[in-house]
């Protein structure tokens, strides 16, 4: 059997990482043709000489040298730049793009990944929040699978293999709730950057623990899921479910729901969306119900929480809404990990910024460029 051959877009990051360990328990299934990273030059070093990719990037392209020359002994290529993380999805022998950057930085390899005909295993939610449009329309014409690996679209995909889309009701998606889920507004003005980045269930990178916390995270896969699933935003419903054991639920016409359960470890969703559609076995542990016996629901706050109430108006608006939410998110909350700006600040930027870009209703890529750069620089000078 052929392996797959993978291309890994931020190699270092949480996605990365556990992609790799997924990669090393199924040998006989795939292998690494490439890794990029941004900044995390040693950790990209270890990895390349674990995994022996064909190709390595770094973005940051002053890092190049010790790269280079870390690998020299090695028959690795070694590029730098983000035109070099464009080029190296294109690379003929590649068969999958796992899409693990953080942020609006995903998109353009993405586009360039799917018109190259790769298939998309999708962990940067950012790029259908950004350009959901621009980005289902391409994979259409370019006839390109884009899978989900986030744990919420993964569960909602799961159940909804061998449905007919007519039969689906409504997506619901889970939430955890975050380590604020049960603060006062009181509360919420005084939480710092150190206690958001502790999630109580998921271990993520910072940008997403962060979102997390805010809900913006559970904002953004709700437009994900319209674009993954053709799915108007006012059936697509989200519920706190503080346990993190169902991943997610789907409601169908006949008012039964499927729901798709399991620990809380993002290697599931990454090993279901690269060997897609087959099941591999797996040595992770298994649920309990001897242990796990209390699944609870509730409903999210959104005046304590307001970002996931500015993600469901940047999606009914459309255009380039979101796009602008995305920007602004991404500014603030880069402001709340230095300690710049409060909690509770980065929504009342986020929500000054909206109003204050002009709005497209169809944009084009170039578009979705100068209202990034324009959204990014009116967010800055709220902070």
């Amino acid at each position: 059997m052929r392996k797959k051959q993978l291309a890994i877009l931020g190699s270092t990051g949480s996605i990365g990482t556990q992609t790799l360990e997924v990669v090393k328990s199924n040998p006989d299934h795939f292998e690494i043709y490439a890794l990029t990273a941004n900044n995390n030059s040693d950790l990209l070093i270890e990895q390349a000489r674990t995994f022996l990719p064909e190709v390595v990037v770094i973005a940051n392209e002053m890092k190049y040298p010790e790269v280079k020359e870390a690998l020299e002994d090695l028959p690795i290529k070694v590029w730098a730049g983000s035109e070099a993380i464009v080029q190296v999805v294109q690379l003929p022998d590649v068969d999958m793009v796992v899409t693990a950057m953080v942020g609006y930085s995903g998109l353009k390899p993405t586009i360039a990944a799917i018109k190259a005909g790769k298939a998309i295993a999708l962990a940067n939610k950012e790029t259908l929040v950004v350009a959901g449009e621009l980005i289902t329309r391409l994979a259409i014409e370019n006839k390109v699978a884009v899978l989900p690996v986030d744990s919420e679209h993964s569960a909602i995909f799961q159940c909804i293999v061998g449905e007919s889309a007519e039969s689906v009701e409504k997506l619901i998606l889970t939430a955890s709730g975050g380590p604020f889920r049960t603060f006062t507004p009181e509360q919420l003005k005084s939480v710092t950057s150190r206690q958001a980045l502790c999630h109580p269930n998921w271990k993520m990178g910072a940008k997403v623990t962060i979102d997390s916390a805010s809900l913006m995270n559970k904002g953004f896969e709700m437009i994900e899921a319209k674009w993954l699933f053709d799915m108007a935003p006012e059936k697509i419903e989200v519920v706190v479910h503080p346990q993190s054991v169902i991943h997610s639920m789907v409601q169908f016409r006949d008012g039964s729901v499927k729901a798709q359960l399991g620990l809380p470890d993002m290697k599931l969703p990454i090993q279901y969306a690269l060997a897609f559609p087959e099941r591999l076995k797996t040595v992770s542990p298994r649920l309990d119900f001897r242990i796990c016996n209390q699944l609870t629901f509730e409903e999210p706050d959104k005046d304590r929480f307001p970002n996931l109430a500015l993600a469901y108006e940047s999606i009914y608006r459309g255009g380039n809404m979101p796009c602008i939410l995305n920007a602004a998110n991404e500014v603030v909350v880069a402001a709340f990990l230095r300690d710049k700006i409060s909690f509770l600040d980065m929504s009342k930027v986020i929500e000054a910024t909206l109003p204050r870009i002009s709005f497209i209703h169809q944009p084009t890529y170039d578009d979705y460029v100068a209202t990034d750069v324009e959204a990014r620089n009116v967010a800055l000078s709220f902070i």
